[in-house]
Formats: C-alpha cells, structure tokens, sequence
C-alpha cells in the first residue's frame, strides 16, 4: 500500500510539472507569433517526425525547424519544395530519439540559443539527430528571406479533437527505452513535443511452447541494472484467490526467462484458472506497442502440454486486453486416461 501511495504521489507530481511546461511553452503566442497549421505534422513510434509546412513568405531562400527546451535547442534544416499549388512547401523528415539512447550527435546538431542566423542560401541538407530529455519541447520554424532578415515563429496546432479510431495508437513508446514522445497542443494552440519517461514495467518478449513446457522471455525496462536486479523475484499468481506458485528467474543483465511452474499452477486445485506474472512487483505484459486490440493482434491456441512426472496440462498463454501476460490452464490427465 506504501509502494502505491508513492507511485501515485509521483505521477500527480509529474502530471502537474507536465502542464506547467506546457503552459509556459505556450506564453507569448499570439495570432503574430505562430504561423497556420502545417498541412502535416506527425511523429510515428517516438521516432520519425514528418512536417510540410506552407512556407510562410514566396521568397523563402532557407529554413530551419527549431526544437527547443530551455537554453537547449537543435536545428532541422526544411527543404524548400514546390506543393501542388505551385507555391513553396517547407518539409522534413527526421528522427528523433529518447535522450537515453545517447548516439553519437551529429556536428552541428545542436546549438546555443544565440547560434549565429541562417545562410543566405541554403548548404547540402543534413538530418541532426534531435537527443530529447523528458519534458515539454517548443516547435518554431525560423527562415531567411531574399533581404537576409530571419524571422521566427511558431507552429500552430489545429485542435482536431480525438482521432479517428483505427488498429493502431496515433503514438507509440519507443520500443527499446519504453519512452513516449508525441505532438501535444499548448495554451494558445502552439505544437510542441511532450517526451514522457516509462515507469518500471517487465516486458514481455516472445513465449515458446513446446511438448514438455512453455518458455517465457522479457525483459525490464526503465528499471534498476546490475546486482539489484538480479536480486529480484518472479511468480505466478492465481487471478481467483492470489494464490502465488514461484517462478525461477535466469538473467542475463536487464532480460530474463523462465519457464512457466505449469505442474504447479495446474496442481493448484480443480478446475481451469487463469494466472498472472509478476517480475518484482511489476506485472508481466506487451505494453510498449502501439497496437489497440492486443489479442486480435496476437492470437494464441491452446496448447497440450506433457510434464515430466506424466501429467497432461492444457494451457493457454495470451494477452489480456490491457496488454497483461496470462495463462490458463486445466489439468486434464483424467479426462485423456
């Protein structure tokens, strides 16, 4: 109950920190300030940001994406293109990455905010790799007109409502860190990136079923690393009752296996029940996906299993609707014999 009260505690702090930012990002916004809503604006599996922006003037020589937190900013160059109207269409398309991958930055890439203005006329395009902490970005486009001046402005951000459902999440966590990054709207309508960091979670991997068991492999993410994690245990528990049988871990540095305590779980009573996992205290899952309907995507048969000691157990590893890793299973050696 302690361990709940704090990870509540600590999400409402985040979640207030979280509006402040947005709230401040959005500050002296005006109608001036921002420039229309880009004909595209996406980022896709915290990665790829896409833009297409009408270029705000015709005699547009160079432009600059702008993406800022703090006295921290990085540069994307936009292509200068002609759109179907004929007039200059602003473009780009760069990826993006969680400040915990930390790749090599490319030169350039990011710079002081008093960076010296844009070139007259534009060099070879590059792609900088934009490295974002957690926190609230600012989005501004910045460009250089035939007379040198450099103007920058604000994007604006429709309020298009909730989007259309469909198989897939408009966003999605980056699938190595767990870190989620998406295009949020801030007071004034100004667009901007939120970069949100995972909580703990054990992700499950893949499962292997076969004659005599089922292997089970995952991975922690955003946890501890080294001897403390090692140090962690994992069990299943009984959905009905809590009932816990125990699971043996094997690690190797931040990922794990097991293999499901099936003689266990089906010797547990009569009947068939459905058992979770926990890694720790974390419960068990596919969750760092942006697939809406998990066991549509993933459906899973049942599957006959021998045990050693004779036993016939029919089980069914799946995933849940909210993304948990379960199994039922039935003992059914009296039924076969």
């Amino acid at each position: 109950m302690r361990h709940h009260h704090a990870r509540r505690l600590t999400a409402l702090a985040r979640t207030a920190r979280f509006r402040l930012e947005r709230a401040t990002a959005g500050r002296g916004t005006g109608p001036e300030a921002l420039l229309p809503p880009p004909a595209h604006l996406s980022l896709r599996d915290s990665r790829t940001l896409n833009l297409a922006l009408a270029a705000p003037d015709p005699d547009v020589r160079a432009a600059e994406l702008l993406i800022s937190r703090g006295h921290r900013r990085f540069r994307v160059p936009l292509a200068v293109e002609r759109d179907t109207d004929g007039g200059p269409l602003l473009t780009a398309t760069v990826t993006v990455r969680d400040a915990l991958e930390a790749p090599p930055a490319a030169p350039g890439a990011a710079g002081p905010p008093g960076a010296p203005a844009l070139p007259a006329v534009p060099a070879t395009p590059t792609t900088p790799t934009p490295l974002l902490s957690e926190g609230v970005w600012r989005l501004a486009v910045a460009t250089s007109g035939a007379d040198g001046r450099v103007r920058r402005r604000g994007l604006a951000l429709a309020d298009g409502g909730a989007p259309p459902q469909g198989p897939t999440a408009p966003h999605a966590p980056n699938p190595r860190t767990g870190t989620l990054i998406r295009v949020v709207r801030c007071r004034g309508g100004r667009a901007a990136l939120q970069v949100t960091r995972s909580r703990p979670r054990a992700e499950l991997v893949r499962f292997v079923p076969r004659g005599d068991g089922i292997t089970v492999y995952g991975r922690v993410v955003a946890g501890p690393r080294g001897r403390a994690l090692t140090r962690w245990a994992a069990r299943a528990v009984r959905r009905r009752d809590g009932l816990v049988a125990p699971v043996e871990l094997v690690w190797d540095g931040d990922r794990f296996s097991f293999a499901l305590p099936l003689d266990a779980m089906a010797g547990a009573g009569p009947g068939q029940w459905v058992w979770d996992f926990r890694v720790g205290e974390l419960g068990l899952g596919r969750r760092l996906t942006d697939v809406r309907d998990l066991p549509a995507a993933f459906p899973t048969p049942f599957r006959l299993v021998a045990l050693p000691g004779g036993r016939l157990v029919r089980a069914h590893p799946h995933l849940t609707s909210s993304g948990a890793f379960a199994v039922t299973c039935l003992d059914i050696t009296k039924e076969t014999s």
